[in-house]
């Protein structure tokens, strides 16, 4: 997986472990965003295409 920066991997107590998990969720989240995004956009380009495609089929 990716790294996690400032979790010692040498301590298990429950503070350290919650403060790693809620990093990671916060890493995962930005990920999910910046992929939402970039999958709108790939959606936006594709209609934008589709739609320039009909319309000079109909022209013709």
């Amino acid at each position: 997986m990716f790294p996690f920066w400032g979790y010692p991997f040498c301590s298990f107590d429950k503070n350290s472990i919650a403060v790693h998990q809620e990093r990671k969720l916060h890493f995962l989240k930005m990920i999910r965003d910046s992929l939402e995004a970039r999958i709108a956009a790939m959606n936006a380009a594709i209609e934008t295409i589709e739609r320039q495609t009909r319309q000079s089929e109909n022209d013709t």
